[in-house]
């Protein structure tokens, strides 16, 4: 059961902090290898599961601590059909991973949220392609089916709503967000400009 899907506290008049370059951070400051900038494939393994468990940790005491809310988004931006194919995981190993991408966070809220600190689970969405260089563009309704199969993965979760980031080309925004809309999700879309 999802807690903000239908009210996302967010769209009151509080303050809301969300983390933010996880797969930099992990990189550059963890020194963690991700292939193709994939953190999902972290939690394929307990090392990986507890480095993303740490990063989320922080971000969450910080919220508690100062009082505000708090939007995670699941370490999922390469967890789609193609970036995951590239990588070696089936659509089936990509389904459970959004899975446990959420679940991990849930696990994270119920133990930092409160009532001054709303935390809100976003599954992460990135472009089927590259996120600054388009190329192999979709149609909105290629895009929405091909984004279809992650979102509908999430709406089966505790995922309160969808964030598409680094998006390129308005089709593909388009297609997530008709496809959001299609499972009941509320979306976010992001561009790179």
């Amino acid at each position: 059961m999802t807690t903000y899907r239908n009210a996302l506290p967010q769209l009151s008049h509080n303050i809301f902090i969300t983390d933010g370059g996880i797969e930099t951070d992990l990189i550059f400051h963890e020194g963690l290898e991700l292939p193709s900038f994939a953190a999902f494939v972290l939690l394929t393994n307990d090392d990986g599961h507890e480095a993303l468990r740490k990063y989320f940790h922080r971000y969450a005491a910080l919220a508690r601590e100062y009082k505000v809310g708090l939007v995670f988004e699941t370490a999922t931006w390469r967890s789609n059909p193609e970036w995951g194919r590239n990588l070696g995981y089936s659509e089936t190993a990509l389904a459970d991973i959004n899975r446990k991408a959420v679940k991990l966070l849930s696990e994270i809220r119920s133990e930092y949220e409160n009532e001054k600190t709303k935390i809100v689970i976003s599954g992460c969405l990135g472009p089927r392609g590259d996120g600054y260089n388009p190329s192999d563009l979709m149609s909105a309704k290629e895009a929405q089916e091909y984004h279809a199969v992650q979102i509908g993965t999430f709406s089966q979760t505790e995922a309160d709503m969808v964030t598409a980031i680094t998006m390129n080309y308005v089709e593909e925004a388009i297609g997530i967000t008709e496809a959001a809309k299609s499972f009941g999700m509320p979306s976010v879309i992001s561009f790179t400009v």
